[in-house]
């Protein structure tokens, strides 16, 4: 939004903005926030920032936690959600005391990943097209005690509510895909989430109801620079959760809150361009890919199980990776098979539009790392000209879920649980090391973190095996 501090300050002084608020990601994927007063918005502040503990996000430990917040000007956006007049900016962190980088900020992972590519001589930009899906729902109830666990989740469109009274217009499980209303009940409240993240400076593509009968929704963008499409995912999240908020509901971006029913993904859509053309595209190729493409396929689908530490790291991650849904569980790709990790669309034939998706990710992801990871693993194949047919991974345009058992253990799986992805990421991360991109503390941190997750959730009994053997 602003090229320098003085195009900054007079959009202040004319708006009239009172507040500054201060946003950054910490290690996990969630937005923090500061708030100064506009008087505090000086060219100190682009020096020495705003300081904050480093240890409370997951950056260091307790003992050398002191960091600093430098807004990043060309972010800033007013915060529609403040009853104040508010600009808001994504910040850097930096070290309080030398004011340089800190080397673990996801957001300078990101941009450390496309400097490499870059530097390999490879890319002169990545474009992402991230697919945010998501529920509403109008009520949730939690509780985990020694003595109780449970959740509750209810939405105006469950099926379930049929019994209820009402006007008859709900959708059955697994029948919202483009649901129209009166059935689509959550229209507006997507109509009124696309306009405000216009507001805010991000564009969408479009939005529809999903295949999810509760109120599973999607909103999609067009691609964006590497660094701009994490920053709007967050900004998605962040926009979707207070509209829904303000209309009395709520939104998750948890992959599978409901059992039987459709799971929520965040298909990346990805494309590399140098000197100003599309790398990935080939008039001669087979489905117009270029032979960087189908290298960049053969290093993601190669390192996909370590790649899904990052973009899916959750125990409900793996909720939804499951067969019998659209959700991928296979290492292959395929030109329009949404079973396959990687899909080419049939729709992008155009030499600027041709690209493919990464279909395992979901939303409870780190977006910055997520990315990186994904390109690291893409560069990796094209530096080592991974030939994705050769290493077996397609393209298999066939619904895998037909084979039989034994013709589907003839390919690749991905990892069926947390623990699996982050095995595979301890035994294969060298790929991420490459030009410094990532380090070993914080792959060494990540696993430690999210195995204690995995644990945590292993440690407790689950309801439904409560049900199944309380009477033995």
């Amino acid at each position: 939004m602003f090229k320098d501090f003085q195009d900054a300050a007079a959009f202040i002084q004319q708006n009239n903005i009172r507040l500054i608020d201060l946003k950054f990601c910490d290690l996990w994927g969630r937005w923090h926030h500061v708030t100064l007063s506009a008087t505090e918005f000086t060219p100190e502040l682009m020096e020495a920032g705003v300081g904050f503990d480093g240890s409370s996000v997951g950056f260091k430990s307790v003992k050398a936690g002191d960091m600093s917040l430098i807004p990043d000007l060309p972010t800033g956006f007013i915060d529609p959600f403040c009853d104040l007049p508010t600009l808001s900016f994504i910040c850097n962190t930096v070290e309080a005391d030398t004011r340089i980088r800190f080397s673990g900020d996801p957001r300078e992972v990101v941009q450390r990943a496309e400097t490499f590519m870059v530097n390999e001589g490879i890319a002169d930009h990545s474009l992402w097209g991230p697919e945010f899906e998501f529920y509403v729902f109008n009520d949730v109830v939690l509780e985990n005690d020694v003595n109780t666990s449970c959740y509750r989740v209810d939405s105006f469109e469950g099926v379930w509510n049929s019994t209820q009274g009402g006007d008859g217009h709900l959708i059955p499980l697994h029948g919202g895909y483009h649901a129209i209303p009166p059935r689509d009940q959550t229209f507006n409240l997507r109509s009124l989430m696309t306009v405000t993240l216009e507001d805010m400076g991000v564009p969408v593509k479009y939005h529809h109801h999903e295949v999810g009968g509760p109120g599973q929704c999607e909103i999609e963008t067009p691609l964006f620079g590497i660094l701009k499409a994490a920053d709007a995912s967050l900004i998605i999240k962040y926009a979707t959760k207070m509209v829904a908020i303000g209309d009395g509901q709520t939104v998750t971006f948890l992959p599978k809150p409901l059992f039987g029913e459709a799971g929520s993904g965040m298909h990346f859509h990805q494309q590399l361009s140098k000197n100003g053309a599309n790398l990935f595209y080939d008039a001669d190729g087979p489905n117009l890919l270029s032979k960087e493409a189908l290298w960049y396929i053969g290093g993601l689908l190669t390192h996909a199980p370590a790649v899904l530490a990052f973009t899916n790291p959750s125990t409900n991650s793996f909720r939804r990776l499951v067969p019998g849904y659209e959700a991928p569980i296979s290492a292959i790709f395929s030109r329009g098979n949404r079973s396959a990790a990687i899909r080419i669309p049939k729709y992008c034939t155009e030499p600027d539009t041709v690209r493919f998706e990464f279909r395992p990710p979901d939303a409870t992801c780190n977006p910055y790392l997520a990315m990186a990871a994904q390109l690291m693993a893409g560069l990796d194949g094209i530096r080592h000209q991974i030939d994705p047919t050769a290493a077996g991974f397609g393209p298999i345009d066939d619904d895998i879920f037909s084979w039989s058992a034994e013709k589907r253990a003839t390919i690749k799986s991905l990892p069926t649980s947390l623990e699996e992805a982050l095995y595979a990421l301890e035994k294969d991360h060298a790929f991420l090391l490459e030009g410094g991109v990532f380090s070993e503390e914080m792959i060494h941190n990540w696993i430690r973190a999210k195995r204690n997750e995995a644990m945590q959730v292993r440690l407790r009994p689950h309801p439904y095996e409560i049900q199944m053997y309380f009477d033995l």
